[in-house]
């Protein structure tokens, strides 16, 4: 542990797979807040964990596979296309920091090449790195936190970089519904490495998945009787045009809808909920809306239904809690602590090992954050 705060930097080094929508929305914002007072800081939910800031996150390093974003600074590869996100923060400076080219595995689905506005361009001339090029990278980065961004349904090229994650002991931040930090032996792993995981698929901010939970847990609490929900989304992005691909989405399905599920009091027969996806509209950009609806029963079984449209940008809805994994990854590995870090995950991801309500998670990841500094991260 002495020897973890020693080498301690200022900044923490994060490397990150896939430069997306997500990927540009979370390096805006290291950038946007740098100079902002903690009281104008919209979206941010700590002003410090730990001794780090918002503006202490420095990627370092980072893997793609569009021919538009490799072998470019990122901040500059965050503005290419098909990224379609809102630019609140244009002008960037460029980091030093330039994209390589990335495994493509099982990150790309096949019917994507016949939508050429959304069109992965993979570079016929750049070889896919092995796992020893990976994780020579990020040894000499001296990444501290590897962050995944790959499209849903990426589950070879997931376990792919958590394995380099686990050779270059780093710890590792899941945002997408592939089951690392959340299946047994890939936790173990973590543990045995003493490295730090935090999993799995991010629950933004104010996204579907989060006020449909509260929703949920309000009829449980108001003993209201749920007899069915729904929850519909669509949007314009890769990651809806990606999910046009059904086969890619039994992950994603379970992690949606187990979120709901374990704050709903009595379990919902299956044919009773559906959570999911639906559709691709591109002229929606980066723009996510939900339809939600459920329908209940009062007091004398009087019925009621309650129904919800959300319209959110998809990806800076994201970063804020994103900006949080990784501070909280930081901190961990400052205080020599390992393997899955339970608060941080029931708070921040739809489908961590351990579901809590959000009031508990909440609690928790503060006691983590505490727990944290009292053992000397700051």
């Amino acid at each position: 542990m002495n020897m973890i705060k020693e080498i301690r930097s200022d900044k923490i080094r994060v490397a990150i797979i896939g430069m997306g929508n997500c990927a540009s929305s979370l390096i805006q914002g290291i950038h946007y807040y740098a100079d902002k007072p903690f009281d104008e800081c919209s979206g941010v939910l700590h002003e410090k964990i730990g001794p780090y800031t918002v503006s202490d996150i420095n990627v370092v390093a980072a893997f793609d596979i569009d021919a538009r974003k490799v072998g470019q600074d990122v901040t500059a590869a965050i503005f290419s296309p098909p990224n379609c996100t809102t630019v609140f923060a244009p002008d960037l400076p460029a980091s030093g920091t330039t994209v390589s080219m990335g495994r493509i595995l099982d990150g790309v689905a096949d019917h994507m090449v016949d939508y050429q506005p959304a069109r992965t361009f993979i570079p016929a001339d750049l070889p896919e790195p092995s796992e020893d090029d990976v994780v020579r990278k990020l040894k000499e980065s001296h990444t501290q936190v590897l962050i995944n961004y790959l499209p849903v349904g990426s589950q070879e090229a997931t376990e792919f970089y958590a394995n380099c994650a686990l050779k270059a002991g780093v710890g590792f931040v899941n945002c997408i519904p592939v089951f690392i930090a959340s299946n047994p032996e890939w936790r173990a792993k973590f543990e045995e490495r003493n490295l730090p995981i935090i999993g799995d698929d991010i629950k933004a901010q104010m996204g579907a998945t989060i006020v449909h939970r509260v929703l949920t847990n309000l009829f449980n609490k108001r003993g209201a009787k749920l007899d069915r929900t729904y929850q519909i989304n669509t949007g314009g992005n890769t990651d809806f045009l990606n999910m046009l691909n059904r086969t890619r989405l039994a992950s994603k399905k379970i992690s949606k809808t187990e979120a709901v599920q374990s704050v709903a009091g009595t379990r919902l027969d299956e044919e009773n909920i559906h959570i999911g996806p639906s559709d691709y509209v591109p002229w929606q950009n980066d723009n996510k809306v939900c339809f939600l609806r459920a329908e209940g029963r009062l007091f004398g079984d009087v019925p009621m239904n309650l129904e919800l449209r959300l319209s959110v940008e998809d990806s800076p809805n994201s970063a804020g809690v994103a900006i949080d994994m990784i501070r909280c990854c930081q901190v961990a590995l400052d205080c020599g602590v390992g393997g899955l870090l339970e608060g941080p995950s029931a708070f921040f991801c739809k489908h961590p090992p351990f579901q809590h309500e959000d009031e508990i998670a909440s609690e928790m990841t503060e006691t983590f954050i505490s727990d944290m500094k009292l053992q000397g991260a700051a």
